[in-house]
């Protein structure tokens, strides 16, 4: 079902807001519990932080190819074997949050242009099938949320260790 005005006004909200909370989250957590995990196939804090930098490089290219091409085939991808494959420790934590950043407020600006009727445009996700422009919105929109209540949940699971 289509996003009505002001549900999708609320999402764009969100999602402007979404690099702030990340930052704030990452920086209640002390020095030496960022590269702690939780448990064994859980990320750290900085594992976390970096996926949100890949995540939303990638983002931003998903929307902009459901907003410009005609039934753009979304390629989905394995966020666990990128933090293994591209050594998440070993990035810089900071270059990831000025990335998320910075990218989130390029693609927050171009979305505030849009007009309504480039809204509700559709295109194929390879592990979902049908997947349109509210469906971006509505994942995109709370995911920087549910990764900076993650990165708290590791602080509290580290300070009760």
């Amino acid at each position: 079902m289509p996003f009505d005005a002001a549900t999708r006004d609320s999402c764009l909200r969100r999602y402007a807001e979404g690099a702030a909370l990340l930052r704030q989250a990452w920086e209640e957590v002390p020095a030496e519990a960022r590269a702690w995990r939780p448990a064994e196939g859980k990320w750290s804090a900085h594992e976390v932080v970096v996926h949100c930098a890949d995540s939303e490089t990638y983002s931003a290219i998903r929307i902009r190819l459901l907003l410009a091409e005609a039934e753009p085939l979304i390629v989905g991808y394995d966020e666990n074997a990128w933090a293994k494959r591209f050594d998440y420790h070993a990035s810089d934590p900071d270059l990831a949050l000025r990335l998320v950043e910075t990218v989130r407020a390029h693609t927050s600006a171009m979305l505030a242009r849009l007009p309504d009727e480039a809204w509700g445009r559709m295109g194929r996700h390879s592990h979902s099938g049908p997947y349109g422009t509210d469906d971006w919105l509505r994942s995109y929109g709370e995911h920087l949320e549910i990764h900076a209540a993650q990165i708290r949940r590791n602080l509290a699971a580290w300070q009760s260790r």
